[in-house]
């Protein structure tokens, strides 16, 4: 997340509290407002800026961009166990989308699961939608643009006219 804590032990929260003499609303802040992405690379929340400071060296920056991968890449070779296989793993969103570098480091070690990203296809993407996996792989890896506002329009639109089809046209007596 960007400025959100991912799983934390629970005891984190009693530590916090008892022995650093945090508020509720102060460990709150720290876990939702000032961690995540942001709180691991120390110069912002947006992966574009992270990158950037970690290719100028900043070594918070390298390990934020290596830790989100790492769980990023834990959290794909745990669905593709639970669900006893997968045929594509699909990079979305901002991150998913643009960040060619993320992507590389995330597919990276995922080979013995059938795996393999094609470095050109994944650098030539640009935002569209692409395979960026080897055409060999048994698990594909897609870039699907997302359009949020686009979905969350239409099911607007959907509950509103649907609501209209119940109403009555006028209360005739």
């Amino acid at each position: 997340m960007g400025t959100r804590s991912g799983d934390v032990d629970p005891g984190l929260f009693l530590h916090l509290h008892q022995r650093l003499g945090m508020s509720v609303e102060q460990i709150d802040d720290l876990l939702n407002q000032r961690s995540g992405l942001l709180g691991l690379s120390g110069v912002g929340n947006d992966v574009r800026v992270i990158e950037r400071a970690a290719a100028a060296g900043d070594e918070r920056a390298q390990i934020c961009l290596e830790v989100f991968a790492y769980r990023v890449k834990k959290q794909v070779g745990a669905y593709v166990a639970a669900l006893g296989g997968a045929d594509a793993v699909v990079f979305t969103g901002g991150i998913g989308e643009h960040s060619a570098q993320v992507r590389a480091r995330i597919c990276a070690g995922l080979e013995e699961l059938g795996l393999e990203l094609d470095e050109a296809r994944n650098r030539g993407c640009a935002g569209e939608a692409a395979v960026i996996s080897s055409s060999h792989c048994s698990i594909a890896a897609l870039v699907i643009p997302s359009n949020e506002e686009l979905l969350i329009a239409r099911d607007a639109l959907r509950v509103v006219s649907a609501r209209d089809a119940r109403a009555p046209a006028d209360d005739v007596r």
